[in-house]
């Protein structure tokens, strides 16, 4: 079985995609793949609880739990690689999971860690992309799904879905439609994905 585990910081609107195309889908039969956990780094986190209203395993890793520790940023990564770990993982999907990860743990998961980034990379990596669009005069802009690597946003592109900046866009009304874009390609990249590897 490939077992899938999802990191989230908040709504987990891709991760709520992501699920609901597995069951729609059955990916458990077509690909042999699973949801094993949904794991948050924010114990309230409003997509744990609709996670688990789908019946998913959820868990928690508290990164202000790791505020003491020399190192916080490396002694939250180790605990969570742990986590994810003992799930046996096939695949790591970041879905609106606000940490930047240290390289050890990005290379622990390489090759098989993807994340969803809301611009048509290269163009704008890290924070603001659709202000950043606007501001720049981009008729067009959109999301990637890549495989992540240890530098930021910059990992093979597995799929994109262009959206179109209108003249009166705001960086919410952007952001509002490039999501809903998120949703259709970030499940249907993983499936290629696992597809690929069968």
């Amino acid at each position: 079985m490939n077992n899938l585990v999802i990191l989230i910081s908040g709504g987990g609107s891709n991760m709520l995609a992501i699920a609901r195309a597995a069951i729609r889908e059955r990916w458990d039969q077509t690909l042999n793949a699973r949801i094993a956990a949904v794991i948050s780094n924010r114990p309230h986190a409003a997509g744990l609880q609709a996670a688990a209203e789908l019946g998913l395993s959820t868990e928690v890793v508290d990164h202000t739990a790791f505020a003491g520790h020399a190192d916080p940023r490396t002694a939250f990564d180790d605990v969570l690689r742990q986590t994810i770990d003992a799930h046996e993982p096939s695949l790591v999907v970041l879905a609106g999971f606000m940490r930047i990860l240290t390289p050890g743990f990005v290379v622990h998961f390489e090759g098989r860690m993807l994340n969803i980034h809301p611009s048509l990379l290269p163009a704008f990596p890290g924070l603001h992309t659709h202000q950043r669009a606007i501001d720049a005069g981009c008729r067009f802009t959109g999301a990637t799904v890549h495989l992540v690597t240890t530098e930021l946003d910059h990992g093979p592109i597995l799929e994109q879905a262009v959206v179109p900046v209108l003249p009166n866009d705001t960086a919410d009304s952007l952001a509002a439609r490039v999501l809903t874009q998120e949703h259709v390609i970030y499940p249907k990249a993983i499936k290629a994905f696992l597809k690929s590897q069968a």
